[in-house]
């Protein structure tokens, strides 16, 4: 008995196994199939050439011998261009671009205007206000018959005369100098080909040394051996501190046992205690919260809060 469960339970392990193997088998088929690339349709077909006239489906003998409503027909025109009717000139210096001037039909010359354009065409009259204001009918002023007979005097007459040029005024010279022949075929000489060389200035920010411990410049041995007077060494002498200054204190100091072990008085505790205030979510439902009272209104300050609210002159 235990030998035959034992074989049951043996091949149906043996079942299970094979069950499994042919689920990972199938799996790995399809994985297969959906990693291979997708094909293309119309990859393969001849007639598909970039600028051909053939359609890409196969129209069929229906679609060909059809004939269109009048309703496709007239849908399929195309939209008139009414600017080619639109006789305009092309002027000569517009750089090519039509010109808005519309040549005028012959008989327009001879046509005479309507009423309506009559009237458009008339000029803005002057309100009445406006004539009654103005000092005069015309813009242009008029001159009195004295003006019309005045002579001018010398004085006038030389500062009516324009401002002459002065007597070595020259004018401008063209942009394009024109260059010539001999100025061309010239050669610089030794001189200028030396002038014209570009001048070869010493670097002086710093010296070439032997070694790297040296000075920037270099110290002559006399100002070595130099001894300096008394208002030297006064003028070298540093700017001392004045006497009462004190130092900065520094941000971290001891605290005396006196402070650990002191213990406040009821009033340092009383001031001490943060100011009650009401939340100012409160205050706009308080109608007298911008009401001076009667009490401050008559208060009378003292003499140090004069003293304190005197601006400081300087």
């Amino acid at each position: 008995m235990q030998a035959l469960h034992s074989s049951v339970h043996a091949s149906g392990v043996e079942h299970q196994g094979h069950v499994r193997f042919e689920r990972g088998l199938a799996v790995a088929m399809w994985i297969q199939e959906l990693a291979e690339p997708k094909e293309v349709a119309c990859a393969n077909d001849p007639r598909l050439v970039w600028r051909n006239q053939e359609t890409i489906w196969t129209l069929s003998q229906g679609a060909v011998t059809a004939r269109p409503p009048p309703r496709t027909v007239a849908l399929a025109k195309p939209r008139q261009d009414f600017g080619k009717r639109q006789c305009r000139s092309v002027l000569l210096y517009n750089h090519g671009r039509e010109s808005t001037i519309r040549e005028r039909p012959p008989l327009m010359d001879f046509g005479f205007p309507s009423e309506r354009l009559l009237k458009l065409s008339e000029p803005k009259k002057y309100p009445a206000a406006y004539l009654q204001q103005r000092p005069r009918q015309s813009p242009e002023w008029p001159v009195s018959p004295a003006a019309l007979s005045y002579k001018a005097s010398p004085r006038i007459l030389e500062l009516a005369r324009p401002k002459v040029l002065h007597p070595e005024f020259l004018l401008a010279r063209e942009v394009p100098t024109r260059v010539t022949n001999v100025a061309a075929l010239a050669r610089a000489s030794s001189r200028l080909q030396r002038l014209a060389e570009p001048r070869i200035r010493k670097v002086t920010c710093f010296y070439e040394h032997s070694f790297l411990e040296s000075v920037i410049r270099p110290v002559s041995k006399l100002a070595q051996e130099a001894i300096a007077s008394p208002r030297i060494l006064e003028l070298a002498r540093a700017k001392r501190l004045h006497p009462d200054y004190v130092p900065l204190r520094d941000a971290e100091w001891p605290v005396t046992e006196a402070a650990k072990h002191a213990v406040a008085t009821p009033r340092l505790v009383e001031l001490a205690q943060p100011c009650k205030r009401p939340p100012m979510g409160a205050a706009q439902f308080n109608p007298d919260v911008f009401t001076v009272k009667e009490a401050a209104k008559k208060a009378t300050c003292s003499a140090r809060i004069q003293d304190l609210a005197r601006p400081i002159k300087r």
